[in-house]
């Protein structure tokens, strides 16, 4: 691991592995007697995903149960409950459970122990990590959120696991050796007089970490093409012992990516096992999608590769089943199934609750600490019409980069600002305003940075982001809620403060913007104007694809824009738009308001 934050039992065994190109077997107990009598035996993998720093059923946002329009359950503490119901149920039949990626982010539990109370500085263990001890995970996949906060805290929580933490094509750039143990091959037992199953587990992180973690990163690892890596170590992984090889791997199926061509594919899984043979199934995750289940045919082999994804912050768990035959001396799978266990069919695992009690209650007391007093502000239209709520933001960060700025030979550049409606059910109420109800307006770990464009650059970045809303013809019917693609995330429409414009959304895409002036004015911004563009750090670094916006950085002092945000209600006491709200774009078609 880059920039250790001290060695682990565990640390010095993945190290020694990878220095010796011998892969980490580890032995599971017996399991029960019985299936040796008969011609077939079972393996069960269960699992996880996108946990996201979900442990209790709770939404700190709300301060309340969690709940959805499904009714959905979220936490690890829920999936706990299911995979302690199964093992029970296999009554210790060989059964191992796995997670792709995507833990120690997401929640104010999550931040509160990396901000907060980090866990570099205390000492003390990581939730994430006591909950999925608690739950007895075999290995883990790293995904891209778990370096959002700079490597020593991931090497602290990878410290304090009871499992691996896997990420074969994350390499360390000083040695180019892996920068985390590739894989993993568990021993199993499937049953009395049954020689042992070597299950090889091989874990792949996602290439867009360079991109969306870059100030993490940068010059200290590298992130290799997923497929490459794949085709790179099942023929070790096999030729070491192998009997079945899984991928726990942190990227979707669709073969798409959300930035450009610079990186490898994001989400390749499909692609993986299309194109590399000795695979038997893939756990994936990173969509956040529910695959129950999932096969492709593997275009060397003509096996049929098992995919699957459980949904995400614990609201699904995936499990395969594996049905087993020993031919010539060799295992081999006769058959293969997948499907997905809704976690609202059972109550929270009290051991779980346990392990992390303390930790809940230590968030739900901070995120409940009023910051200032406000009328009502909601963030339900914004959208689709420029809200006092999204405006807030705005201008804090123009605020905070304008001060920053002042006495530098930037003082004098207009500053502009850029704000995504990350929440459709955000609400500052009348009255008292909450550490979670800042949170729950901004939800990202984004940090601020500033970048000077030109006119012709933000007049190009604003038709990037009006890409988010459908074509509707002058006189068509609106409806709020299908106004925008579906295939754009709401995270990725961006509004700009500081400039006023019209986006003309029956016109084509890249012809929208029919009106970009000076504030207040008739005066068209000039293609060569010079302006500062304040910025969170996911879109800065590339997240979106968005067009002019990485560059280096003007401003770039490492705040989270969150806390500014909470800093800022703080030292006024008040959160009043008379004091930052001014309306400066719109939706239009033919230069008619379409709200």
């Amino acid at each position: 691991m880059t920039s250790p934050s001290g060695p682990s039992r565990r640390t010095v065994l993945a190290a020694a592995a990878v220095a010796a190109s011998v892969p980490l077997i580890a032995a599971t107990p017996a399991q029960a007697a019985g299936a040796a009598r008969s011609r077939t035996w079972d393996l069960t993998i269960l699992g996880t995903s996108d946990t996201h720093g979900n442990v209790y059923n709770w939404d700190y946002y709300s301060d309340a149960e969690y709940d959805d329009s499904k009714h959905n359950d979220v936490g690890v503490a829920k999936l706990a409950a299911l995979v302690t119901q199964i093992r029970a149920e296999r009554r210790g039949k060989a059964t191992l459970v796995l997670d792709a990626g995507d833990t120690i982010q997401g929640t104010p539990l999550a931040t509160f122990y990396a901000k907060q109370e980090p866990i570099t500085t205390t000492g003390e263990t990581h939730p994430m990590a006591n909950a999925m001890n608690v739950l007895g995970y075999d290995a883990v996949t790293l995904g891209n959120h778990e370096f959002n906060y700079g490597l020593p805290l991931l090497a602290k929580w990878i410290s304090q696991l009871g499992f691996p933490a896997l990420a074969a094509n994350a390499v360390n750039v000083a040695t180019g050796k892996p920068a985390f143990l590739p894989y993993v091959i568990k021993k199993v037992s499937v049953g009395f007089a049954a020689p042992p199953l070597r299950v090889g587990i091989l874990g792949l992180t996602n290439p867009g970490s360079a991109i969306w973690d870059r100030a993490n990163v940068e010059g200290r690892l590298r992130f290799d093409d997923m497929i490459a890596t794949a085709a790179r170590y099942v023929p070790i992984m096999r030729a070491r012992g192998a009997d079945i090889v899984l991928i726990s791997a942190h990227g979707g199926d669709s073969g798409t990516s959300s930035y450009g061509p610079e990186l490898p594919i994001e989400n390749p899984t499909a692609l993986i096992a299309q194109q590399v043979p000795g695979i038997d199934a893939i756990l994936f995750g990173h969509a956040h999608a529910e695959v129950a289940e999932k096969f492709v045919t593997n275009e060397r082999t003509g096996e049929q590769v098992l995919l699957t994804e459980p949904s995400k912050w614990g609201q699904r768990l995936s499990r395969m089943d594996f049905t087993l035959t020993r031919e010539r001396g060799r295992w081999k799978i006769t058959k293969k199934t997948a499907a997905l266990l809704n976690t609202n069919t059972v109550t929270e695992d009290p051991k779980v609750l346990a392990a992390v009690r303390a930790q809940h209650q230590k968030t739900v007391a901070y995120v409940n600490q009023v910051v200032a007093r406000s009328v009502e502000l909601s963030a339900a239209e914004s959208r689709y019409k420029d809200t006092p709520i999204l405006d807030f933001i705005n201008h804090v960060q123009t605020e905070v980069v304008g001060q920053a700025l002042a006495g530098t030979s930037y003082a004098d550049l207009p500053v502009l600002s850029i704000a995504a409606p990350f929440s459709r059910t955000a609400v500052f109420p009348a009255g008292d305003v909450k550490i979670r109800d800042v949170a729950g307006l901004y939800v990202f770990d984004n940090t601020l940075e500033a970048v000077v464009l030109s006119g012709a650059e933000v007049r190009t970045y604003l038709e990037y982001s009006a890409k988010y809303f459908r074509t509707l013809a002058p006189g068509a019917p609106v409806d709020p809620t299908t106004i925008s693609d579906p295939a754009v995330p709401d995270y990725n429409y961006d509004v700009v403060s500081g400039l006023d414009y019209d986006i003309d959304i029956s016109r084509p895409v890249g012809q929208r913007i029919t009106r970009l002036v000076l504030p207040g004015t008739d005066t068209p911004v000039a293609d060569n104007a010079q302006f500062v563009v304040a910025v969170n750090n996911y879109r800065r670094s590339g997240g979106g694809n968005f067009p002019g916006i990485v560059k280096t950085q003007v401003y770039n002092e490492q705040q989270e824009i969150r806390q500014l945000l909470i800093d800022w209600a703080q030292a006024r006491g008040t959160i009043d738009p008379a004091d930052f709200y001014r309306p400066n774009w719109r939706l239009v078609r033919e230069g008619v308001a379409v709200f």
